[in-house]
């Protein structure tokens, strides 16, 4: 089940339910005020003090929001033997080999296994040294190519750009002195298929003067989806320090202001219904956007300047998910609202960093004794500021609109990996999940998850064990984002130092053109760049033959084999450049001065993103506004029980009986065979001239037939506007699918309307996007 973010977040009625009694979600107003049921039940006097403490005190530097009474739960739950069940005995361990709970007998390493093991290191260790060597050459190469002359004074003052306005204005003038304007202004590339991208956005534009509305909702439904003609492709950002092909933003601010029309459109020429359709579709078919932060210790606090240029240029997307060091930033971000944030995030929130104060006196003791250097109470007495004191995921989502995802692994070697938000655990408190996701081996023994009930009092979360650092298996959770939000862009900010050293882009990167030939070619020359791609690829394989052949000892009862194996990059990836100082400091907290200097790095690298982050953004926000606007036009229509989304499905709203979904063509009953504009239509190029016959007195299936038929487009026609899927008759070439983005276009992905088949000529049939 996907969640629907559009909508606003519901009211927590309960602890263990966030339905209503007929199924659906409850819903909260625009103001976030709580419901008449939840006044009725008791809680409205609870709600406002809560909400009112937690805006009094968000922004209160000097406020540690720790209960002392949490701690001591958290305490007794860390000390805890597992049990039998609910109040039950601890469990005691069989001490047999043949029973439940083993034991693990050591195995004895035969001299030839480790003769095997210390080979496989030795090729490793030779390729690594080999690989820092190539890029080094690459390192000098750029060096004296690109920073000398005017060419260099631009680029430094690129570099030493205080603000985003003055970097883009430098930006600007690079771009003129190395003629990549020139560049911008031819339309013809191999990254995207142009002559499509023209008609497409010469007939948006023709259909919108002429207030043909249905027209336009046909033409953006064709449009808005992931990469539509390679039009999201990175390598159209990574020629240039700044924005991209005229043609391509001419066509990104077109498909703005065509969503905008139809936004605008009255009813008398598009439907409620039919508007509500289109708004499903496209907001489904084009998916949603998500920022994802990565573990990295110290190094973690460069998310700070991420955050920082992102909510500056208000593109801090709606979903946000953080890993081990990570984690914290993403829970500063998403317990509180945009100007709470803009307020703290100085250098003098160093004075709350202080995760890693203890002396070496206290904490090599604690080590010996304990076996981790950390104290997992103590953390999260000093996470609490960050999270808020003891706020829950539904909590956060409800108070600032953001959800937050916290990724974290069982203690459990063969358990998956566990992504924890307001759908999967409503109730856990926040902080106990963050220190969960920190906890490696060593560093900090796992974590036992605290759950709110409705009364406010924390218990440990039954029948889940414990938890570890989320980014030993799962650091970026691409998969599980997709499931549960449809995130179609993902936004990583990765700064794992040993992911760090194998950050290359042999072709540029957006924002970041290659250092010489003008920004064409390869970075440091062809042989560099494929040596630089070979030795990368021979060391992963080597890992994975590790992995694969259990070669790899534990260690603190992990497999430490998949932190290197795992997908680290995005739609678009932020690297923040790091010094060398910083791995004798990846345990040490940062000073005012310190945390000033990365959160400087962090905006740094973000500028060059920015365009193409906004140019995705722009369209997804104005998809969001239309269904709000559809949403709240609806319930001023409608009783409020056809309004409410259902429990099983929150994309669609629930109908009467024996109704249809129109987008998804699925009955709430069966009622037979489908409506006439149910079946749909198999376009063809003959439906050009045919709707120009019939003229005026064609009917909206034939003119949106004819309509993609003229840009040389073939689908499946649903209900109205909200039931066409298409593809490009003349697909893009095959570089316009961004293979770096591991993306396969050959015969082209599957889609359909809703990702859900359509009934055409009797059987299921699919249409393929080839564009």
């Amino acid at each position: 089940m996907e969640a629907d973010l559009s909508q606003p977040p519901p009211p927590r009625s309960s602890a263990s339910s966030p339905s209503n009694d007929d199924g659906s979600i409850p819903r909260r107003n625009a103001a976030n005020r709580p419901t008449r049921k939840e006044a009725m039940s008791g809680q409205l006097d609870k709600t406002k003090d809560k909400w009112s403490e937690w805006s009094e005190r968000a922004t209160d530097m000097s406020c540690d929001w720790v209960v002392d009474d949490d701690m001591k739960v958290l305490a007794e739950a860390l000390s805890d033997e597992p049990t039998d069940g609910l109040g039950g005995e601890p469990t005691e361990k069989i001490r047999a080999v043949s029973d439940f709970a083993p034991i693990k007998e050591r195995v004895r390493r035969g001299p030839k296994r480790r003769r095997d093991i210390l080979l496989i290191f030795t090729i490793i260790f030779l390729e690594f040294l080999t690989y820092l060597l190539v890029r080094q050459m690459v390192n000098i190469i750029e060096f004296f190519s690109s920073w000398h002359g005017q060419r260099g004074r631009l680029r430094l003052a690129l570099r030493n750009s205080k603000t985003y306005e003055e970097w883009k204005q430098r930006a600007l003038a690079l771009d003129d002195y190395l003629h990549l304007s020139e560049w911008k202004k031819s339309a013809p590339n191999a990254y995207y298929d142009a002559p499509l991208v023209r008609r497409v956005l010469r007939t948006l534009r023709e259909l919108r003067e002429k207030e043909d509305a249905e027209g336009v909702c046909a033409v953006l439904h064709a449009v808005l989806r992931s990469n539509f003609a390679g039009t999201e492709s990175f390598r159209l950002y990574s020629e240039s320090y700044y924005g991209t092909k005229e043609l391509v933003q001419e066509f990104v601010d077109e498909v703005t202001r065509s969503i905008g029309y139809i936004r605008t459109v009255p009813p008398s020429l598009l439907p409620l219904e039919d508007k509500a359709d289109f708004f499903r579709s496209v907001a489904k078919n084009l998916g949603a956007s998500a920022l994802c932060l990565s573990g990295g210790a110290s190094f973690g606090y460069y998310h700070f300047g991420v955050i920082r240029a992102l909510l500056d240029q208000n593109l801090l997307p709606r979903v946000v998910t953080g890993t081990s060091a990570g984690a914290i930033v993403a829970a500063f971000a998403c317990c509180r609202t945009d100007s709470e944030i803009a307020q703290l995030l100085t250098p003098a929130l160093a004075d709350r960093i202080t995760a890693c104060s203890d002396p070496f006196s206290v904490w090599i003791q604690r080590a010996w004794r304990t076996g981790a250097r950390f104290d997992t109470v103590e953390w999260a007495r000093r996470a609490s500021f960050f999270t808020m004191g003891n706020m829950t995921f539904r909590e956060a989502w409800e108070r600032t609109g953001r959800v937050l995802n916290v990724s974290v692994i069982p203690y459990d070697t063969h358990s998956p990996t566990k992504l924890l938000n307001y759908l999967t655990a409503p109730d856990c408190v926040i902080y106990t999940a963050v220190i969960a996701s920190a906890a490696v081996p060593g560093i900090l023994n796992p974590v036992v998850l605290l759950t709110k009930d409705k009364n406010g009092k924390l218990h440990p979360w039954e029948f889940q064990g414990r938890h570890k650092d989320g980014s030993l298996r799962v650091d970026i959770p691409l998969h599980s984002l997709h499931l549960l939000y449809n995130v179609n862009f993902s936004l990583v900010s990765q700064v794992n130092p040993h992911i760090h050293l194998f950050n290359f882009a042999p072709r540029g990167a957006p924002g970041r053109p290659v250092a010489h030939r003008s920004g064409k070619g390869w970075r440091g020359g062809f042989l560099l760049s494929a040596a630089e791609q070979y030795l990368k690829i021979e060391l992963m394989k080597n890992f994975r033959v590790i992995r694969d052949l259990e070669l790899l000892p534990e260690f603190g009862g992990q497999n430490w084999s998949a932190v290197f194996l795992q997908k680290f990059e995005g739609s678009v990836t932020i690297w923040p450049k790091s010094r060398l100082k910083d791995w004798f400091r990846i345990l040490t907290d940062p000073d005012r001065d310190e945390l000033a200097r990365m959160i400087r790095v962090g905006q740094g690298v973000t500028w060059p993103k920015i365009k193409m982050i906004e140019n995705r953004l722009k369209i997804e926000r104005q998809i969001d506004l239309g269904r709000e606007d559809v949403r709240r036009a609806l319930e001023g229509l409608q009783p409020p029980a056809l309004v409410h989304r259902t429990s099983s499905d929150p994309h669609f709203p629930s109908s009467a009986a024996g109704s249809r979904s129109r987008t998804s063509g699925t009955p709430t009953q069966d009622s037979g065979e489908p409506d006439p504009e149910e079946r749909g239509v198999t376009f063809d190029s003959a439906a050009a001239e045919q709707g120009q016959r019939e003229g005026e007195h064609a009917t909206p299936a034939k003119r949106r037939q004819a309509i993609l038929a003229r840009l040389g487009l073939k689908g499946v026609a649903g209900a109205g506007p909200g039931g066409v899927t298409v593809t490009a008759d003349r697909g893009a070439r095959a570089r316009a699918a961004g293979p770096e983005r591991g993306e396969r276009r050959r015969g082209g992905p599957i889609r359909t309307v809703g990702n859900r088949p359509r009934t055409v000529g009797g059987r299921a049939r699919m249409a393929q996007v080839r564009g």
